[in-house]
């Protein structure tokens, strides 16, 4: 029987799952956070080793039986960064082939139909990547951010609010129930507290408040609902200068949608389709369902050489997700 392994390694934890050849869930399990900007590459290894070993340890095989194994990365941002990463990944002890990408890609791997395409990121942060359908060419944007004008996560969100908020207070804009939805759920004072307090970091407004944007907007509030459009479409320029790194312009392809702002629904994905429509008409966006560390496997089965079908990919998706 042969194994294949997947890691996923993010900033707040580390997941390992392991599937036999025919893509049955074997084992799984989690480490600490692995992203090396956060834990460096020892904090990394560390993070990996713990959730293959117990991987491992559960399933009842050895590192040497592992056929192919892929790991999807958060901070894997640069190549100047792959000797460094390989290095890390070869402390493991593995002697299965291996491929390594950007933590983002795992989702476009899990959540498309073929396993190309698009995949954009809007949870705390923002991201976008994508691949042809040969798995040669990849796409991207810096996934630095507002530092790099990339919007829209949820962090990037609420500056965009505060922003509002503050240009309602001066006057430069009308009123808005933000004001006072953000008064409540900072415990300020009045607007004018509220401003000085978020402007001099008393109050910590961060990326957990954003579904008070989405409920002010489903009131009618015109800011918010400026605000999310905003956002919308941002995430659809993200999505357009990959699709015209890629020319996928006059393709039909799929964008997997992953990440906590997409609950939200069609009040951000709307504009969203609307501005990728507006250069790739035959695009389509579509929520992920599937966990990232479904993509890691699928990846790992690429490595060993296994070729998947269309149905395959599909039915192992299903059995994981079960």
């Amino acid at each position: 029987m042969k194994y294949y392994l997947g890691i996923d390694i993010g900033s707040t934890k580390t997941a390992a799952l392991i599937v036999d050849e025919y893509g049955n869930h074997i084992s799984e399990c989690r480490g600490g956070p692995g992203n090396r900007n956060v834990v460096g590459f020892d904090g990394m290894e560390q993070s990996m080793r713990e959730a293959l070993d117990g991987a491992l340890t559960t399933a009842n095989i050895h590192a040497d039986q592992i056929a192919g194994a892929g790991f999807g990365i958060a901070g894997y941002d640069w190549s100047a960064e792959e000797p460094w990463m390989r290095q890390t990944i070869s402390n493991l002890g593995l002697s299965a082939p291996y491929i390594m990408v950007n933590d983002v890609v795992l989702g476009l791997l899990a959540g498309t139909s073929e396993g190309w395409g698009i995949a954009v990121v809007s949870g705390t942060g923002c991201n976008c990547r994508g691949w042809d359908k040969e798995h040669k060419r990849e796409g991207r944007v810096t996934g630095y951010g507002y530092y790099m004008g990339e919007n829209a996560g949820a962090s990037e969100l609420i500056v965009r609010t505060m922003q509002i908020i503050g240009y309602a207070w001066t006057k430069r804009l009308p009123p808005t129930l933000l004001a006072e939805a953000f008064i409540k759920y900072a415990g300020a004072k009045n607007l004018e507290d509220l401003i000085e307090g978020y402007t001099k970091e008393h109050y910590v407004i961060g990326a957990d408040a954003a579904p008070i944007v989405f409920q002010t907007a489903a009131q009618g509030d015109a800011a918010a609902q400026g605000i999310v459009k905003w956002a919308g479409v941002e995430l659809g320029e993200m999505a357009n200068a990959v699709i015209r790194q890629l020319n996928f312009e006059n393709l039909e392809f799929e964008i997997a949608l992953i990440g906590s702002m997409f609950k939200s629904g069609e009040q951000l994905i709307t504009p969203m389709r609307e501005t990728v429509h507006a250069i790739a008409p035959k695009a389509t966006l579509i929520p992920a369902e599937v966990k990232p560390v479904v993509g890691a496997v699928l990846l790992g089965m690429e490595a060993s050489g296994l070729l998947l079908t269309l149905e395959q990919r599909n039915q192992i998706k299903r059995s994981l997700a079960r």
